[in-house]
């Protein structure tokens, strides 16, 4: 009677197994996903190892690795997105282990307007202004950048050296793995290239 038991007990944990792996279909949030996707997997250990089905119980010890770890990773990027607010720093230095080094001396033209796009620059040391737009950018931030959210692919303004200056070229496939492999500069994009768009708009409403 007690080998029945047990063997009912694990059969329903094989059915709850399925019953979280279907669940996961109707899920909206990616967090709650993987935590059925987690659950499920322990489920299908559980009921593999003891009826020695070991095909399945490899594949689920690894998903249960693999969907673990994504887990891991939406929570800390929504860790991270919950503590950037606008006052917080915006950190830009990351494009400096992606991105091809410049000097360029005071006086030089960066790119024209109207050039073809090919790349987005931070600014390690020095200033350019944005010619026509009567803006400089200081050291520590980023230019460049909005092309890459452009359809026309053509440089919107002349960009100037002010002083000596420094720079690092990220080409678009780079800057696409930078925002991949560190959210908190993707973070850093997405604030300043909102702030840009409503600016313009701005601009644009008052002419």
């Amino acid at each position: 009677m007690e080998s029945i038991t047990t063997h009912h007990i694990i059969e329903a944990v094989g059915w709850l197994a399925v019953a979280f792996k279907l669940a996961t279909f109707s899920m909206n949030s990616m967090i709650w996903l993987r935590v059925l996707v987690i659950l499920s997997s322990v489920c299908f250990i559980i009921y593999s190892a003891v009826f020695q089905i070991w095909p399945l119980l490899a594949i689920e010890v690894i998903l249960l690795a693999i969907n673990a770890y994504r887990l891991y990773e939406l929570i800390a990027l929504r860790r991270l997105v919950t503590h950037m607010t606008d006052e917080s720093e915006a950190d830009f230095s990351a494009a400096m282990a992606y991105g091809k080094r410049r000097d360029i001396e005071a006086g030089d033209v960066l790119f024209e307007k109207g050039d073809a796009v090919d790349c987005m620059y931070y600014l390690a040391e020095g200033l350019v202004e944005i010619e026509g737009q009567n803006v400089t950018v200081p050291a520590g931030n980023i230019f460049g950048e909005m092309a890459f959210f452009n359809s026309s692919a053509e440089r919107m303004a002349t960009v100037r050296c002010v002083e000596d200056t420094v720079v690092y070229e990220v080409n678009e496939k780079r800057f696409t793995r930078l925002q991949y492999e560190d959210p908190k500069f993707a973070m850093s994009v997405m604030r300043l290239v909102t702030k840009r768009l409503v600016a313009n708009a701005a601009q644009t409403q008052e002419a």
